[in-house]
């Protein structure tokens, strides 16, 4: 038989942004708890809405599954004599275990022959055990922020204040300390509560099944999912109500639908004259402040409307479509003030204040980090021999304007605007577009999934900020240490990672690196040599990159076999591992691994440096061997040129043979140190000419 069990925990409002995190946490505690309990169940789902946390397990088993328990006793040669009678540690053991002495096992193990008492202990019943199960489920969740209220020492969220706990009708009977009065204690049953205003009094609950019927009637939607969907179809029906459409939005819908338990859309308006300012201006108060939907005509132009949501039904909205505007009015007219305020003064006059503010302590100031972006931005510039769509003079002067919107009044209360603002000032104050947009797209990409630069410029002036900052927090030490990024340096990385396998212009990570570094030489106090630090960085965007493939299907061995072949050249790394990932299919991928395998047994014992020496050749094998791996270099060199990196691969196997001939013909630790080492070297470039595309060694054939 089996029931579907319901635990709700019911609170003060939970911020939003906890919301996710938690449902995702609570599956995975209540997966290791049944498991742990050998309780079988059909689907674990979790909801949540800013009052409550709801843990629903469909078909949860009426008792657990049964165990057998193997308990080791004393060594074989302790517990029986020379006869086989069992001694006195014999009956003790058995006694201790609850079994017959002759029901006792002897087992051999690795620390030799010990005996065994076999058990089979019957599962309890469901209903014994699940008021554990539901304490332990309660404490084992975490939060960024938890609070502890009433008298006892219990952290969550946000203060619990009612238990809702029923294994198909029955009430699970459990404690829990943090109530703020009586004894102290919370205690479980069959009440809940609905939404905050819409809803009056307790309401008794029969069964799960009954529970969201019930929730639904008191203005409470449960399910997350289906409070989006509803939002959403409220959003985009009153939108078209007033000629309009609104763009998807993932973030702030599911913000949205966290912040409430039954919703209800209205539309308001702003005074036009507001559309003259720039539309981030408008938009980022409304979505970043007040979590309202903006709303586009057809053609894309915003309107003066936006569209916000109400926690409960449609009565009175005229009154909270009032309030809304109001506050949204204010908003806008502090946004119009600072904006106006900013233009009075050049963006370049911000650059003078830069030197007050401090990037980072031993980094020194942000005007100090303006120096370096020029110096490295126009490095790269030459290193590249120019870029398309702007010149270096229009780079120097955006890199010296990058960092002046940070002092400006718009960005200090906005700072999701940085950049923004500093493209919108460059344009309206005369700089040139080019100049304006890198400004802007020094930052890209901020997030995951966000656009990247798309002028020459502004990818150089991006790459050399993030290096820049990459390269003086690896300097002084700092590096990411589990969730823990405050410099955002894995994002930094990634950003690179996009920008440079994107971009048709060839980079080297590792110069990039070194010139980043070297514009902190003799200014910081470093904390390892800096070939060290460019060791740990090249290291760090090893495994950013790693991760990243993953994401994108890729198999981790057909990574880990590219990147041992190196990952300077960005762009080349995903061309290498497609044409690994279709080398794998053919049978010429075992004859590549099995040649490079044997080469690289002996070729790990070759000496340091040195090179072939054809005079030392004794055997024809040898001749051979070596003539085809001057023919391999001469086609293989042309297919790398051209990136022809799946063909490379194919010439590459067809070396086989010739290795294992050499190695049926040829016995190469041989007492001649100098015929060995020659022989030993040759294997060694072998091996490594091999493996110019992918090391053939970490593919599982």
């Amino acid at each position: 038989m089996k029931r579907d069990f319901l635990l709700e925990i019911g609170t003060e409002e939970i911020p939003a942004r906890f919301m996710e995190p938690a449902l995702q946490q609570m599956r995975e505690v209540a997966e290791a708890l049944l498991s742990e309990l050998r309780l079988d169940k059909e689907e674990i789902c979790t909801y949540g809405t800013p009052r409550r946390l709801v843990l629903y397990i469909k078909g949860l088993a009426e008792e657990q599954r049964g165990q057998r328990i193997e308990v080791r006793g004393p060594a074989r040669k302790a517990a029986f004599d020379a006869e086989g009678r069992p001694t006195k540690a014999a009956e003790g053991f058995a006694r201790s275990q609850g079994v017959r002495v002759e029901d006792l096992v002897v087992r051999q193990i690795e620390q030799g022959e010990y005996v065994f008492a076999v058990k089979d202990e019957p599962g309890r019943p469901t209903m014994e055990v699940l008021p554990d199960f539901c304490l332990r489920f309660i404490r084992s969740l975490s939060f960024p922020k938890p609070m502890r209220w009433g008298y006892g020492e219990m952290r969550f969220a946000r203060p619990i204040r009612w238990l809702l706990a029923l294994f198909g009708e029955e009430v699970v009977p459990f404690e829990l300390e943090g109530a703020p009065a009586g004894d102290g204690f919370l205690r479980s049953g069959r009440v809940t509560y609905g939404h905050r205003f819409l809803s009056s009094g307790p309401i008794e609950v029969r069964d799960p099944d009954h529970y969201f019927r019930v929730m639904r009637e008191n203005y409470v939607i449960v399910d997350q999912e289906e409070r989006k969907r509803e939002i959403w179809r409220q959003v985009q029906e009153t939108a078209a109500r007033y000629g309009g459409r609104v763009d998807e939005d993932p973030e702030l819908l599911e913000e949205n639908a966290h912040l409430l338990e039954y919703p209800t859309a209205l539309c308001g308006t702003f005074a036009e004259e507001f559309l003259a300012l720039p539309e981030e201006v408008i938009i980022t108060p409304m979505r970043e402040h007040q979590r309202y939907f903006p709303v586009r005509d057809e053609t894309g132009r915003l309107l003066n409307r936006f569209i916000a949501l109400r926690n409960g039904d449609d009565r009175y909205l005229d009154i909270v479509r009032e309030g809304n505007e109001k506050v949204l009015r204010a908003r806008l007219s502090d946004a119009r003030f600072f904006f106006e305020e900013d233009l009075k003064q050049p963006l370049i006059a911000g650059l003078e204040k830069l030197k007050k503010i401090v990037f980072q302590e031993k980094l020194g100031t942000l005007y100090e980090k303006v120096e370096r972006l020029e110096r490295l931005a126009s490095a790269i510039f030459d290193h590249l021999g120019g870029g398309d769509g702007g010149s270096r003079e229009d780079l120097v002067r955006a890199a010296r304007l990058a960092k002046a919107d940070l002092v400006t009044n718009m960005v200090y209360e906005f700072p999701e605007l940085q950049g923004i603002m500093g493209r919108e000032y460059a344009l309206r104050q005369g700089e040139k577009e080019e100049v304006a947009r890198a400004i802007f797209e020094h930052y890209l990409p901020r997030f995951a999934d966000d656009e990247l630069p798309a002028s020459d410029i502004g990818r150089i002036l991006s790459v050399a900020d993030k290096a820049d900052t990459l390269a003086g927090c690896f300097a002084i030490g700092i590096q990411p240490t589990g969730s823990q990024d405050p410099y955002a340096l894995r994002r930094q990385a990634l950003g690179i990672i996009h920008i440079l396998s994107s971009w048709e212009k060839e980079l080297s990570l590792r110069w990039l690196l070194e010139q980043a570094l070297a514009g902190y030489r003799q200014k910081v106090a470093m904390v390892a040599p800096e070939e060290e630090i460019i060791s740990q960085l090249l290291e760090f965007f090893r495994a950013r990159l790693r991760n990243l493939l993953l994401e994108e299907g890729f198999a981790y061995d057909s990574i880990d076999a590219v990147l041992a072949a190196g990952f300077d050249r960005l762009r080349e790394v995903r061309k290498r591992l497609a044409a690994v990932e279709e080398f794998r299919k053919t049978e010429a991928c075992v004859d590549l691994h099995t040649a490079y395998t044997r080469a690289n047994n002996l070729a790990k014992k070759a000496p340091a440096g040195g090179e072939v020496n054809p005079s030392l050749f004794q055997e024809q094998a040898e001749e051979e061997l070596y003539q085809a791996y001057n023919l391999l270099r001469q086609e293989g060199d042309a297919l790398l040129q051209q990136g022809a990196y799946g063909e490379f691969l194919a010439r590459a196997a067809a070396v086989k043979p010739v290795i294992d001939n050499f190695f049926e013909q040829v016995m190469v630790m041989i007492e001649d140190e100098e015929v060995k080492n020659n022989r030993l070297r040759l294997l060694r470039e072998i091996r490594d000419y091999l493996a110019q595309v992918a090391d053939p060694g970490l593919l599982q054939v």
